[in-house]
């Protein structure tokens, strides 16, 4: 989690020191009286705006609402060479505190989209479930053969390793990771990927296309992972090219939601 605050040398602080430095402790009244009208023509004038910028910037990134007379208020404390308002002491405590309060509000808001995700997965599979060529497993995994195989292709067990096309999108659409969009095929186990397509992958055969429809349960769960947010129900379209190809294809693993280790979508 980023936090904008850390223990033994926060952000904010450090953001100040550099600014007083590089402006000079003597001048700070002059270019707190009316900011938005000091023209950046020294250097020094500029690396402070940058300095002040990104403090800015990461402050409305890490959801923290930047109140400009307090930090002002503060900024002039540090250059009279004041105690601070609040003790050393004291602020560890508040910070924490302030941490704990973001990491609950994240923690809920996850719980409450979660709870979504679930709600819209279920009413998608329900009806997917419904249409013509959709067959559900046991597990509730759904799959549709868009192309069939010759008679005889083999299909892979979860010991071997397979190398695919595949294109994976949330239930409205949305792409968030593709191997046909980066035009190259993938290779990894099997048995190294989420649940979902180490079933599916051995119901296909060599030269089939088919279409998953993962149930959050067998995705990602109550986690999710980067772009898929927690309980989310997860569409792939699938072709496998390959069992046990001689050479590894791709980035070494499936660069999306299917692959295991060092992955952004590990399983």
């Amino acid at each position: 989690m980023k936090t904008l605050f850390s223990c033994k040398n926060t952000l904010l602080a450090a953001a100040v020191s550099a600014a007083l430095i590089t402006t000079g402790c003597n001048k700070p009244a002059a270019q707190a009286a009316a900011p938005s009208e000091v023209e950046l023509t020294t250097i020094e004038q500029k690396v402070t705006y940058i300095v002040g910028y990104r403090m800015a910037k990461q402050a409305q990134q890490g959801e923290f609402a930047l109140d400009k007379t307090v930090m002002g208020m503060a900024i002039q404390d540090v250059a009279s060479e004041k105690e601070p308002r609040i003790a050393q002491e004291e602020q560890q405590k508040i910070m924490m505190e302030f941490q704990t309060q973001q990491e609950e509000k994240r923690a809920a808001e996850a719980k409450k989209l979660g709870a979504e995700n679930l709600a819209k997965g279920k009413a998608f599979l329900d009806a997917n479930a419904k249409k013509d060529g959709v067959k559900v497993t046991e597990s509730g995994l759904q799959y549709k053969v868009i192309s069939a195989a010759e008679e005889g292709a083999a299909s892979p067990k979860a010991e071997d390793t397979v190398k695919v096309h595949y294109h994976g999108t949330l239930i409205d659409g949305t792409v968030f990771d593709s191997s046909k969009d980066r035009g190259e095929p993938v290779s990894f186990p099997v048995s190294g990927v989420i649940q979902g397509w180490v079933e599916g992958l051995q119901l296909m055969k060599v030269g089939e296309k088919f279409e998953l429809y993962i149930p959050a349960e067998l995705a990602y769960g109550e986690n999710g992972t980067g772009p898929i947010g927690p309980n989310s129900a997860l569409v792939f379209e699938v072709e496998l090219l390959e069992i046990n190809p001689e050479a590894p294809a791709g980035h070494g693993g499936a660069h999306g939601a299917a692959h295991g280790g060092d992955d952004p979508h590990a399983h």
